[in-house]
């Protein structure tokens, strides 16, 4: 029980989320599936929070002393994710949205989505969908190359 847990609050973790979760779960031999959906409901967990207050609260401490670096840096960080997608996607905000969560790169992960698709002014519903799908898509690709890559190497030194 204590690994699922370890699985929930890592996939919570900003930068990590899901794309950390899971290949824990897999290093422990934990059954995937619900360890895929415990990582889900764990990235999702600060989702709306993330859409609702994040933009607000950067703002508000952007130029405080102490925390401005590090929350001027979340706001580039998040702008810089919104211009990309807009870039790429066109009317097709949705799938681009998904499409940047869901390909497991640094940085692209439902956190920075969240807070990309909140500068962009997207729709809740919308953003919390397309983050979702997304979330599920990391999941697949990571359940899929950590069961491979930690296969390889147990074969390889087991």
């Amino acid at each position: 029980m204590n690994h699922y847990l370890i699985v929930f609050l890592v996939s919570m973790v900003p930068l990590i989320e899901l794309r950390g979760a899971i290949p824990y779960a897999v290093g422990f031999h934990l059954p995937l599936l619900p360890s895929y959906m415990i990582a889900i409901i764990g990235n999702m967990l600060p989702v709306p929070i993330i859409y609702l207050f994040a933009r607000k609260v950067l703002l508000w401490g952007k130029d405080k002393p102490v925390i401005g670096g590090f929350f001027t840096f979340c706001l580039e960080k998040g702008e810089k994710g919104g211009k990309k997608l807009q870039e790429k996607a066109g009317r097709g905000l949705f799938v681009a949205l998904m499409l940047f969560v869901g390909i497991p790169l640094p940085g692209t992960g439902a956190w920075t989505g969240t807070l990309a698709a909140s500068l962009l002014d997207m729709d809740f519903k919308s953003s919390v969908i397309a983050v979702l799908l997304g979330v599920v898509l990391a999941g697949v690709i990571m359940g899929a190359a950590s069961a491979g890559l930690l296969g390889a190497v147990g074969a390889v030194f087991g």
